[in-house]
């Protein structure tokens, strides 16, 4: 007797439910992209405790034909494409013809259509078709989902409280109104709107509602192609942060996708202006030439192949590092924020920045404006004098020109509403404040130092802090990445041979390895079975742990499995830098200090360190005077 036996029609559409539907995020999405597909201007999206209970979806795009809307319950039948050309030329959302009959395989499924000549309406329940009748309904579709995964008990307890599972949704929704801002989406939550868009196509007000004025006033709007590649979205200044990667939006010709290259192209380009473990919340739309993505790889449509892969990388790369060139903004104060610490009696201690007073102010017309130091001396310029002597001799004063400055940043605004107006009114003020660029720095008054530190300044526009060891390192990490365009070509002899211990599948690439590392006047020996010998090593690695910087070195190629040039380098010269600047709790006299402020206007981008923390922060006098209660 013949074990093999072909499954049911109910019991494959289950399995392949397993792939397609996990959750009532999956729905949304899958009926969100038909509604797309089906040229919808509005779409409505109606959740009930998570969407475990019931999802309502409905939206006025063209509908369906009493026939094909049978036909949308069968497995593998589609609208979308027809031959093996079209599957290699994708341009719609749907194209496999899995959702509804693997949506409607484990829930209760109410579906009303109309065409614009005829209404039908079909009804399944966990598999098995209950109705398909005629009907009366408004010109486009409607889809009500209830009891996911009730008689599937196996996959119910998967689920997590419908909070949860509602703010997945609703997640999803927020990144469909950004790949498609000139449709109209509206969410509620147990009848309650949540979010809703004007359909007007515009992507700063729905930035807007999802994050509020201070992200949408930092959106710089960006625009780059290539022979192949046409990339357009907004770039949020790198002052304004998170903890997680979720806030990165990459969508592929409007398809929103996860492709882990990609977010690491967006976060290596952000890696200069951010602080360690911190991301970017960015924005991005690529459009290409479907025949080169492959957006055949999983049911549930989220991953993708792209042909040239590495030349959209370096794009994105590219014309980030160049938008922040132009348009990279100092950090600002908000002193509105608050520390709060218990004492020893659980009662809240409030701790509020400490404010310096407004030189302009009337009520200070008396007091005399003298820079204001520590009341300990400033001691000799040795200290100071010899970083930078130290510093000198490994870039070997060479000089190096001078950035251009940069240019001013244009005012983005898209709408005239009123929300935008405010958006628009904010950004006219920062462009006010920072369009000066490297000219920034020739408008400050040095007015003392704080903590040995801090370098505290005052423009026009209220209070400047530098930390000096952020801005001098800054400037230090620039001068030897101008030294280290050319290849390293002196090496010194070690007595003994440094070791690094290393995998199998390492030793088996050694001659790869060392064919990239060459340019630093490296080279590994393979010794025994698991060993690697460094002989000699260039001269500026003693600048740096030696060890530390070969084992840093062989662990982004176990990452990788290859050698990452640019980014060893980087991080190389980023240590070295910071080893040889100023540090802080050293005082630093006036012309020191006037020094390290003159250094940084030297540099291509003076805002950050090389590590990403900012080398400048700012106070506007609008705030200390709010905080003072002036009005």
């Amino acid at each position: 007797m013949a074990k093999i036996h072909v499954l049911s029609e109910h019991l494959s559409n289950m399995i392949a439910a397993g792939e397609v539907v996990e959750r009532p995020a999956n729905i949304v999405k899958e009926c969100v992209e038909n509604s797309i597909d089906a040229q919808a201007t509005s779409i409505s999206i109606e959740a009930w405790e998570g969407g475990i209970d019931k999802l309502v979806i409905t939206d006025d795009g063209l509908g369906m034909a009493a026939e094909d809307t049978t036909l949308a319950f069968v497995r593998h039948a589609t609208s979308k494409i027809l031959d093996e050309d079209d599957l290699f030329n994708i341009q719609t959302m749907g194209f496999r013809g899995e959702a509804l009959p693997s949506i409607a395989a484990v829930a209760h499924v109410e579906l009303k259509t109309n065409n614009g000549q005829e209404a039908t309406e079909v009804v399944y329940d966990y598999g098995e078709k209950i109705k398909e009748e005629a009907t009366s309904c408004p010109a486009g579709t409607r889809i009500e989902v209830t009891g996911l995964f009730y008689k599937t008990p196996a996959r119910f307890k998967y689920l997590r409280k419908s909070n949860y599972e509602f703010s997945v949704i609703a997640e999803l929704v927020n990144k469909l109104a950004l790949s498609y801002p000139h449709i109209r989406f509206s969410l509620s939550h147990n009848g309650r709107l949540v979010f809703q868009t004007s359909g007007k196509g515009n992507i700063l007000e729905i930035i807007y509602q999802m994050y509020g004025k201070e992200v949408a006033s930092a959106a710089e709007a960006f625009d780059a192609r290539t022979l192949d590649f046409h990339i357009h979205g907004y770039a949020i200044q790198p002052k304004i942060n998170r903890a997680t990667k979720y806030f990165m939006f990459i969508s592929v010709n409007h398809r929103l996708v996860r492709s882990l290259p990609l977010q690491n192209a967006i976060i290596d380009a952000y890696h200069e202006f951010m602080p360690p473990n911190r991301y970017p919340i960015f924005l991005i739309d690529i459009e290409v030439d479907p025949q080169l993505v492959d957006v055949n790889v999983h049911p549930n449509k989220w991953e993708i192949r792209l042909t040239k892969q590495n030349e959209l990388v370096e794009l994105i790369r590219q014309t980030i590092a160049g938008l922040f060139e132009e348009k990279l903004k100092t950090v600002e104060v908000d002193p509105k924020r608050v520390v709060v610490s218990r004492t020893s009696q659980d009662e809240p201690v409030v701790e509020q920045p400490a404010l310096a007073l407004d030189p302009e102010s009337p009520r200070l017309e008396k007091v005399k404006r003298e820079p204001v130091f520590n009341d300990t001396p400033a001691p000799s310029a040795q200290s100071y004098e010899y970083h930078k002597k130290n510093f000198m001799s490994m870039v070997e004063e060479e000089p190096v020109p001078p950035a251009a400055p940069a240019q001013e940043p244009p005012v983005v605004s898209e709408s005239t509403e009123t929300v935008m107006a405010s958006i628009a009114s904010t950004k006219e003020k920062h462009v006010e404040n920072h369009a000066l660029g490297h000219d920034f720095f020739g408008h400050l008054r040095i007015i003392g130092q704080l903590k040995a530190s801090y370098i505290l300044c005052e423009n026009e526009e209220g209070l400047v802090i530098i930390d000096q060891h952020a801005a001098q390192e800054r400037y230090h990490y620039e001068q030897l990445r101008a030294r280290f365009l050319t290849p390293t070509t002196k090496t010194q002899t070690l007595m003994l041979p440094m070791q690094v211990h290393v995998s199998a599948s390492v030793m088996a690439h050694v001659e790869t390895i060392n064919e990239k590392i060459a340019y630093f006047g490296l080279r590994f020996e393979p010794f025994g079975q698991d060993r690697l010998l460094v002989r000699e090593v260039p001269v500026w690695l003693k600048q740096v742990d030696e060890q530390a910087f070969l084992d840093d070195l062989i662990a982004f190629f176990m990452r990788d499995l290859h050698v990452d040039l640019a980014k060893i380098q980087k991080h190389m010269i980023a240590t070295m830098a910071c080893h040889s600047s100023i540090r802080f709790n050293r005082n630093l006299s006036m012309d020191e200090m006037r020094q390290v402020i003159a250094d940084l206007q030297k540099c291509e981008q003076p805002y950050h360190c090389p590590h990403g923390r900012p080398t400048v922060i700012t106070l506007s006098d609008g705030d200390l005077r709010k905080e003072f209660e002036r009005g």
